[in-house]
């Protein structure tokens, strides 16, 4: 399969036997159940994709790297954005809620974090406290002042809501961006580095 992975996708494929040596339990008991590794925004040798591994606890995460060859199955954060969920938590009446908004704001957006894992997997990842996490696709620039009004709206839902806006260049968080910070940090694949313009970030690190 053609590597087309972009950060927050999710693929099927990757078997204990391609976890390191040193990988915890956890880890092969994961793999081993079938369950996806998550994209990684990071450099990977030609033939392999950045993955993470995700356990049952918050401290289970593990970096690795999956052979291209392997994925059997991707699933991207905005393939999610009209799954339901049987279980009626707070963080899935914040995404019904949100989605007539989501649909009409002009970007194509997707849900991650452990929401987007149980919807795309069936694998119980959501509770009761859970944060939704949202990916924007944002190829242009949105205004500082859009990004407040959609903060602002946010915050009006039953749980916290925290987008991170993707652009050509890397990742930035909407809260960081619709805040007064002259720079936001922007996260690519080579590094994170703070810039006045996650669109033009032509800025030396800070």
């Amino acid at each position: 399969m053609v590597n087309l992975t972009l950060a927050h996708d999710l693929l099927w494929g990757m078997t204990p036997a391609q976890l390191p040596a040193d990988a915890p339990a956890w880890a092969v008991e994961v793999l081993a159940a079938g369950q996806p590794v998550v994209v990684r925004r990071a450099l990977s040798a030609a033939g392999f994709v950045a993955v993470g591994v995700r356990g049952a606890l918050r401290e289970q995460r593990l970096a690795a790297f999956m052979p291209v060859d392997s994925i059997a199955r991707r699933v991207s954060p905005e393939a999610l954005c009209h799954v339901d969920s049987p279980r009626d938590l707070p963080v899935m009446q914040a995404l019904q809620q949100l989605r007539p908004l989501l649909d009409d704001c002009g970007w194509v957006w997707g849900v991650s974090g452990s929401v987007g894992f149980e919807l795309a997997s069936g694998f119980a990842a959501m509770h009761a406290a859970s944060d939704l996490d949202l990916i924007l696709r944002t190829p242009q620039m949105i205004r500082r002042d859009q990004a407040r009004e959609l903060v602002d709206l946010f915050d009006q839902t039953v749980c916290r809501v925290d987008a991170q806006l993707q652009t050509p260049f890397g990742a930035v968080a909407l809260r960081e961006w619709a805040s007064d910070s002259a720079r936001v940090l922007l996260k690519t694949a080579h590094q994170a580095c703070l810039v006045m313009d996650p669109w033009n970030p032509q800025e030396q690190a800070a």
